[in-house]
């Protein structure tokens, strides 16, 4: 008894440990805070590389000069895809990118919008076209061209008029985005509008981004105006079909194709 007694006297001054506990204790804390800055960096780098490929695509489509083809969005749509491999874009994300443009009546759906100095005759806006790539199943929050029934367009090879269907009259949009805030195309001209939808997913198997704010969607909308071109209408002079298009009713991460 006695020498049970000397051990745990001897025990209570052994120094010996010590830093092993504290490290033992200290250690998830650290290990989570490691893990949590590598995700805010990762998350923030994947905005960024989001916001970049928005803006590729955009001003890619509006530096077209003459006329605009389903080989130049093909190629647009491919090169974008590129800048989005280190995130696997093409199997998480999706890109939409839409010709967007000032109606030329009040006639039909929604008849005449907001007068402004701009727009004296209250003129709505509409998409012409609009064209997709990537895996993601995400459609546009923006909206899409609708045919004169107000439907939307699926089949890129409708011949009922040289944009495949699409009809301004069938449009109520006064602009697209947040309001008070919205883009709109002036008349005569039009505006590449791109929006990009990306599934983010984090690199920690325990995220604090996603713990805290659940499974996130990274969205980004950009614009840019056609700088010279003054024919909208999406032409099709390679006779290009299926995959080779960026059709907005086909999923693939490897759609398009050249």
């Amino acid at each position: 008894m006695k020498r049970l007694a000397e051990r745990f006297a001897g025990a209570a001054g052994d120094g010996r440990g010590v830093a092993m506990i504290e490290f033992a204790l200290a250690a998830p804390m650290i290990l989570l805070l490691g893990l949590g800055g590598v995700e805010v960096g990762n998350y923030v780098l994947a905005n960024l590389r989001v916001s970049q490929i928005a803006m590729a695509v955009a001003d890619n489509a509006g530096r077209i000069r003459t006329t605009m083809d389903e080989a130049d969005v093909t190629e647009i749509m491919i090169g974008a895809m590129k800048m989005g491999e280190p995130l696997s874009f093409a199997a998480r994300g999706r890109i939409i990118l839409s010709d967007l443009e000032q109606r030329t009546t009040t006639t039909g759906s929604g008849g005449q919008g907001p007068v402004s100095t701009g727009n004296p005759n209250g003129y709505r806006q509409w998409f012409r076209w609009q064209r997709c790539a990537g895996a993601l199943a995400a459609s546009s929050s923006l909206g899409a061209p609708k045919n004169e029934a107000g439907g939307p367009i699926t089949n890129l090879d409708d011949t009922t008029n040289a944009d495949h269907g699409a009809v301004e009259n069938a449009s109520t949009m006064d602009g697209v985005g947040t309001p008070g805030k919205q883009i709109a195309a002036t008349g005569g001209t039009a505006v590449m509008v791109v929006e990009v939808i990306y599934d983010y997913q984090p690199i920690a198997p325990v995220s604090l981004v996603t713990a805290a704010l659940g499974n996130l969607t990274i969205r980004r909308v950009l614009a840019f105006n056609v700088r010279e071109r003054t024919s909208y209408s999406l032409r099709n002079d390679g006779s290009l079909t299926g995959t080779k298009r960026a059709d907005c009713q086909i999923y693939g991460a490897a759609v398009p194709t050249v």
